[in-house]
């Protein structure tokens, strides 16, 4: 019996009490021995009847705690059978040992004793494959439960495994997870719809037919927004304003804004088909930051060319659509406004560094140049960033040399760096992104930094630049930079290096004037040409080595067809060629029959897989490429995988059947 029982009133105290009626009793019976007798007796008999109290008491609280301690045990069971949660034990080979009512009925089975756990919950027993089998002990501060999510039957379990008791709890969270889901789908998401070519495909109409444009395009968007719930609000005569929800959200992602190419089909009879560029953002709680995502990625879209939808869904930023060239623009305004913006940073600065991307190509090292000229009209000190010449450019390299002024004005990124100061201004040509530039760390200590490039925007950007001029319509930086020549100064005066050099970076990148070419391709190329461009010169520079025109043939060798109009090459293991033989073998095969977009694989001698992707303007290489990490313009695309060979094909040839089957390779 307990020790508290045992110390109550009629325990200990009691004895005490008798102890001192017994010293009375002595006491009387001194005095009256016949009256000390009968005390005694009295004493005596209320003695023992209270101790047969005491001990029949006992008894009946041992009889009390047997019944109660039998009840317990006997309805333990069943109350553990009932408990609205399923109890599984599992043996160590995985397989059920016991388990409650409620366990069962999750399974729709009587008995799941000796069933295998991999067939009842496959998706927890992968967890359990590493987890100790054996019963352990647990030692303080290990984690001693998991917690997964398991479906049955269209309901929804968390399942709490408890390793060292080899122990798993069903808790049924259906109403939860449909909470949880209804939350979801309910959450607002914001978009911005703008016709991004209006001004360029209504030229020369009057006002009637421009209205009867707007009036077709406005009602084709109203269509496609009732289809998806999408409420729609017009901004002005090409901007809408979307508000929907994430359920609305995924079913336009599912139809991959098919709005996009009905808008295309119906304007096609138009010299410049109308083209929508759309930006959406979900996942923030803010309606204020929603609005300001959705805008970005508008710019997103914008920047990438137009014609497609940028939809920025917390980290996630996807792009659908993108199969058409952007459109050129006709307008010289924003050229215009662009060059007085640059000559008033430029007179602004105590000195202008202009830099490239890595590995600089013939368009990086003429825009360079140019925007130096520039500089130079206004007698700002400016240097162009370059590290040891690569292959592509030593014969204009060496041309460079020629001119010991302009060759002087080329500093390494070490002296680039010596030079910077907090009035410096950075000027980075022919790429947006601070990772593939010369010196990453002079975008970083750069406060005033100006981009000029042409390729289609990708998720990484310098966002913190005081000027933006990206047109993926150009042709090349070049032929952009040519553009601000013409308005950044009155007398703009270039030597026939220079020009020469500008030209050159045009030439290259159109491939000799055959692919993305536009009115504004040839306007500038005539520019360069009137004031002294060498086109000998350029076709000296661009000349082809013998053994690299071998070296190219032994590659094509490799060469087979996939989706019957993709050359797709992939050379022999510890075959290393350089990026830019890789590119130039991918530029060579746009020109066999039925090719419109090719693929070379090759490992480089730095130990990197180089893939160079080349089109011919039906399929979206660049699209292609940023499923794989890297990224270029709509028909000419690049990226460099860790790996071997074979793994790099495995990895593109996945890419292209899931482009393949969502929305089709060629446009």
């Amino acid at each position: 019996m307990p020790k508290f029982l045992q110390r109550r009133w009629h325990g200990y105290h009691t004895v005490w009490a008798f102890l001192l009626l017994l010293v009375l009793i002595i006491v009387v019976s001194i005095y009256n021995w016949v009256l000390g007798v009968a005390s005694l007796f009295l004493a005596g008999t209320l003695c023992f009847t209270m101790l047969q109290a005491e001990l029949s008491f006992r008894r009946n609280l041992v009889d009390y705690i047997n019944g109660l301690s039998f009840r317990i045990k006997r309805v333990e069971g069943e109350a553990v059978s009932m408990l609205p949660l399923g109890i599984i034990l599992y043996s160590e080979d995985r397989a059920v040992e016991w388990h409650n009512r409620n366990a069962g009925q999750i399974f729709s089975r009587k008995s799941l004793v000796g069933e295998d756990m991999q067939e009842l919950m496959p998706e927890v027993i992968a967890s359990l494959q590493n987890q100790p089998s054996k019963r352990e002990p647990v030692k303080e501060g290990v984690l001693k439960e998991h917690r997964h999510e398991l479906t049955v039957d269209d309901r929804y379990y968390e399942v709490v495994v408890i390793p060292s008791e080899r122990l798993l709890y069903l808790f049924d969270i259906t109403e939860l997870v449909v909470l949880r889901e209804r939350y979801e789908e309910e959450k607002l998401a914001i978009g911005i719809v703008m016709m991004d070519n209006l001004d360029e495909a209504a030229q020369g109409m009057d006002d009637q037919q421009r209205t009867s444009l707007i009036a077709k395009v406005a009602s084709e968007i109203t269509e496609w927004s009732k289809q998806f719930e999408v409420y729609l609000r017009r901004l002005s005569s090409e901007r809408y304003l979307m508000l929907l929800n994430h359920r609305s959200l995924q079913a336009l992602e599912e139809s991959r804004f098919v709005v996009l190419d009905e808008v295309r089909e119906m304007t096609a009879d138009l010299k410049v088909p109308m083209t929508l560029s759309i930006g959406l953002a979900y996942g923030s709680e803010s309606a204020s930051e929603l609005g300001a995502l959705a805008q970005s990625s508008l710019d997103m879209a914008l920047g990438r060319g137009g014609d497609q939808a940028a939809v920025k869904a917390g980290q996630r930023l996807s792009f659908y659509g993108g199969k058409s060239n952007a459109a050129e623009k006709r307008t010289r305004v924003r050229a215009r406004v662009i060059a007085h913006a640059l000559r008033d940073l430029m007179q602004e600065s105590d000195r202008v560094l202009i830099m490239g991307h890595r590995i600089p190509d013939i368009d990086a090292v003429g825009a360079a140049i140019g925007l130096l000229k520039a500089a130079q009209m206004y007698n700002v000190e400016a240097s162009i960033v370059m590290e040891t010449p690569n292959p592509s450019i030593t014969r204009m390299m060496e041309e460079i040399r020629k001119d010991e002024a302009l060759y002087k004005s080329f500093v390494t990124t070490e002296q680039a760096l010596q030079m910077m100061t907090e009035h410096t201004l950075l000027i980075v040509v022919d790429t947006h992104k601070a990772s593939m530039t010369m010196e990453p760390r002079l975008v970083q200590s750069a406060s005033r930094i100006v981009v000029v490039d042409h390729h289609r925007r990708g998720e990484e950007f310098i966002n913190d630049a005081v000027l933006v001029y990206l047109e993926p319509y150009a042709s090349s930086t070049c032929e952009l930079v040519t553009e601000l020549l013409q308005y950044i100064h009155d007398k703009i005066k270039l030597s026939p290096l220079e020009a020469t050099m500008l030209l050159a970076g045009i030439t290259v990148d159109t491939k000799h004037f055959a692919l993305h070419t536009g009115s504004r391709t040839f306007e500038a190329a005539g520019f360069l040409r009137r004031v002294g461009a060498d086109t000998i010169l350029i076709q000296r520079m661009l000349k082809e080595d013998l053994q690299e025109y071998i070296s190219k043939a032994e590659i094509i060798k490799h060469a087979r067809m996939v989706y019957d109009q993709i050359a797709l090459v992939v050379t022999q293991p510890g075959m290393k060629i350089p990026q830019l033989l890789i590119a130039q073998t991918a530029d060579t095969l746009l020109g066999m029959t039925n090719v419109v977009a090719s693929f070379v694989i090759s490992e480089r001698p730095d130990g990197l897989i180089g893939i160079s992707a080349r089109s011919l303007g039906r399929m979206n290489v660049q699209v292609v490429m940023e499923k794989l990490g890297g990224g270029g313009h709509l028909s000419n695309a690049a990226v460099q995988l860790d790996g071997t060979t074979k793994e790099a094909e495995a990895r593109l040839l996945a890419v292209l059947a899931e482009i393949e089957a969502k929305e089709g390779l060629f446009e």
